[in-house]
């Protein structure tokens, strides 16, 4: 209330939310230095959600918050310094309040909301709190927030440069599955643990559901990280980051530094200079590294020469590009270019050219990586043998790993370069008798091996023409060391990646999955001998010791909900969507009554249904049901759950779960086609929740039909279509749409079935056809219904 007050000498001076989650106070980080923060009560270390104060703290002593008398907010120092304050003298603010979605919030009289914390995030969002174009989160030198092209992004603002680096800046925003140009910038998480952005940006905490609290965070190292609380200890666990290669994240290593893995389990990040260079602060990385010359221009006799380091890229900072040029042609090019201190020359799959550099940053080493990194340096640095510098690499910040990837590349005379390329051709010659040494050992050990292959293997081998085993170290290959994600889900990730016969295919790491590698194939491979034009083909498997990886056709658009709920660019017009409900309907009857195993999909949303450049659908992640569920002592699949607003009302109920579930969750499709918006999100009065609205809007399309009037279907569809649709195609699949939602299991139809209409018996109407009658009298018992 007005005139009330929190002191930092008192230690009961502490307000909670409601439920106890979350606590605001005064919060100690050291003995004599304080934050006026939110926190989470139950955690371990108290972990901080928001701080007012974050970059200047107050005194440990006679420092306090206040609301005075003109309803602001302030908080003072011990010497009465005013160090933060809100801006509502002017509105006049009653009272402060702390909610229980950890929502600091002042209201006047009436409770309208004057100030609330969750406009003024520092690096953390809690569910409900959106990210918008004046919200952004800030961590060290990285920023959250929303670009000039309304595309949600990460940035490094550093105090000499400001880059982004995710979505990944080397392709533009649709290969990145962003749409720019939206009519707003917003992104919020809600609380089931999924974030989506007016963007498209989206993705899904690992523990998708209810009761967990969670935290989105802007860590100190630039990666975006969703925390979940583990209520047993109340210690924090990642269910989702941005980047798993922390090397990908610009700024680590500072200027002309370079992040490299460490060859332990984790493969962690660390930090090294190239040859010539030192650490301007051993124990801040961060700081970069700076050279132990100078380079000077013009003919001062300074001769230089080049550090080699393979691997290697230094992002951004480019002087000139020069596509087709040779090695000796870039050299060249940067010895004479005074700006150029270092060039890299890309070698095939991409294509062979070279990039002058005027800066170093963004430095990384990645082994496999089809680039150079030639780092200018004074020939008097490339004087010294080998041995000494491996021996100086051994001393300070500098993981093992590099001293075998760094070696020395200069001017030569003539002498050195017979010797070089005799030394060369001895190693060529010596590598290929090894590698004929292998091929025959090999040859000789599977020719034993040959009567012992399992009967999994034969299989496979069979149908290899369209389904086959994949190495882990094949398809970490073909995906660029998994770099380009297309998406992410509950049960893994999905990466673009080409296979060496050129052919593009999505490959998915699947996480969780459990029992041996022989019962995991057995099921992938009957998986794999399914073929349909509306499921998105399975063309191989890989299964080595923890890895569980499956190799998809790539899908050119994406998915279904991109066009239906993505951009307002981007949008389906009625003839392609009538096509998507009848290929849905395809793809579900095959799975259920075609299939030599009875497959039920258990999660048909529109995220699932892949679009063609034709704009057929495709139906993904069929399967999995039964993959998740294999080593199950039963063979019900009641413990797989769906998506919110998809689930048939037998998830939750002790009803066996049957092929009807995927029926219901087709309806729920055929709706949303219709409308263009998610049945889950439709606008209710405030008295009823997302099930009951959907009940009275089934029981309004069954009272409507009835009437025979037409006038309501224009209210219904997609006004985005503005009035282009072929009325008698959508009332068909609204009536498919509410037999589909029957409540009973028993009242819905199966996919392949015929109904029969109540005005003429002779007249069908097949799912999977879209062909039959019109109109259908919902109160009409149909024929043929299981």
């Amino acid at each position: 209330m007005k005139g009330s007050s929190l002191s930092v000498d008192r230690a009961s001076d502490i307000i909670q939310s409601p439920d106890g989650t979350f606590s605001f106070g005064f919060y100690n980080i050291s003995s004599t230095a304080f934050t006026i923060s939110i926190w989470f009560t139950n955690s371990a270390n108290r972990t901080i959600a928001w701080s007012a104060n974050r970059d200047h703290p107050v005194h440990g002593s006679r420092s306090k918050m206040m609301l005075n008398k003109y309803g602001t907010l302030v908080l003072m120092d011990y010497d009465g310094t005013v160090v933060w304050q809100t801006n509502t003298s002017s509105s006049g603010a009653d009272h402060v309040e702390l909610m229980d979605s950890g929502n600091l919030v002042m209201r006047d009289q009436g409770g309208s909301i004057l100030w609330q914390s969750f406009d003024h995030p520092t690096d953390t969002l809690l569910p409900t709190q959106p990210v918008t174009a004046t919200a952004k989160l800030n961590s060290s030198y990285y920023t959250l927030r929303f670009d000039q092209y309304y595309i949600l992004s990460l940035f490094y603002d550093g105090p000499d440069m400001s880059n982004l680096y995710w979505p990944n800046p080397d392709q533009d925003s649709w290969r990145n599955y962003r749409m720019h140009y939206n009519i707003n910038k917003r992104g919020v998480l809600d609380k089931l643990g999924h974030f989506e952005a007016s963007d498209n940006t989206s993705f899904y905490a690992s523990d998708w559901g209810l009761e967990i609290k969670r935290r989105l965070t802007l860590d100190y190292d630039g990666n975006l990280r969703l925390y979940s609380l583990n209520k047993s200890d109340g210690s924090w666990y990642v269910s989702w980051m941005a980047f798993s290669q922390l090397c990908d994240i610009h700024g680590l290593c500072g200027w002309n530094g370079i992040c490299v893995y460490t060859n332990t389990p984790t493969l962690a990040p660390t930090c090294t200079c190239p040859h010539g260079y030192v650490f301007k602060d051993p124990d801040d990385w961060s700081k970069g590294c700076q050279p132990l010359f100078n380079i000077t221009c013009g003919n001062t006799g300074q001769r230089m020469g080049f550090v080699h380091i393979p691997w290697t890229d230094f992002w951004g900072s480019d002087v000139a590009y020069i596509p087709l040029a040779s090695l000796d042609t870039c050299r060249e090019l940067c010895l004479k270019n005074c700006s150029c201190v270092a060039f890299e020359y890309k070698v095939h799959p991409h294509p062979t050219g070279c990039f002058l550099k005027a800066s170093l940053f963004n430095g990384k080493t990645s082994p496999g990586y089809p680039g150079t990194a030639y780092v200018k340096v004074p020939e008097s640095f490339l004087s010294r043998s080998q041995a000494s510098y491996s021996s100086e690499l051994s001393h300070g910040h500098v993981c093992n790993a590099s001293r075998t990837l760094t070696f020395n590349y200069a001017a030569q005379t003539n002498d050195m370069k017979g010797r070089t390329w005799y030394y060369y051709w001895c190693f060529l010659a010596a590598f290929f008798l090894v590698e004929l040494c292998f091929i025959t050992v090999g040859w000789w050990f599977m020719a034993r091996q040959q009567p012992a292959r399992s009967a999994i293997w034969e299989g496979l081998r069979v149908v290899a023409d369209h389904f086959r085993s994949f190495t882990h170290n094949e398809l970490q290959k073909a995906t660029n060391n998994f770099k380009d994600e297309l998406g992410h889900g509950r049960h893994g990730s999905v990466y673009k990646g080409t296979l060496q016969d050129n052919r593009i295919v999505a490959v998915k790491k699947l996480k969780d999955m459990k029992g041996g590698e022989a019962e995991f194939e057995t099921e992938v491979s009957v998986i794999g001998r399914i073929y349909h034009m509306n499921l998105v083909r399975v063309m191989g498997v890989c299964s080595e010791g923890k890895h569980r990886l499956l190799v998809y056709e790539f899908v050119e658009n994406g998915s279904l909900a991109m066009f239906l709920f993505g951009s307002k660019g981007l949008i389906l017009q009625w003839h392609q969507r009538y096509k998507i409900a009848v290929g849905v309907a395809k793809g579900l009857a095959y799975l259920h009554h075609e299939c030599m195993d009875w497959i039920i999909h258990c999660d048909v949303k529109p995220e699932n249904t892949l679009l063609d450049e034709e704009f057929e659908p495709k139906i993904s992640d069929f399967g999995f049901a039964k993959l998740l569920q294999r080593d199950e002592a039963d063979s019900n699949v009641s413990k797989v759950r769906g998506t919110r607003g998809y689930m048939a009302p037998e998830w939750v109920s002790s009803a066996p779960v049957t092929e009807k579930v995927d029926v219901y969750s087709f309806g729920v499709v055929l709706l949303e086609l219709v409308m263009g918006l998610r049945v889950s999100e439709m606008p209710t009065d405030g008295s009823r929740d997302a099930e009951s609205a959907l009940r009275q809007l089934l029981s309004t399309i069954g009272e409507k039909m009835k009437t025979g009037e037409d006038t309501w279907i224009d209210d219904l569809v997609d006004p985005r279509l503005n009035g282009d649709f072929v009325q008698s195609e959508v009332l068909l699949l609204l009536e498919v749409a509410a037999l589909c939602l029957e409540q009973e299991r028993n009242g819905r139809p199966r996919m392949s079935v015929w109904f029969i209409c109540s005005s003429d018996p002779l007249m069908r109407v097949d799912l999977t056809t879209g062909k039959g009658p019109l109109f259908f009298n919902l109160s009409f018992p149909l024929e043929g219904i299981m």
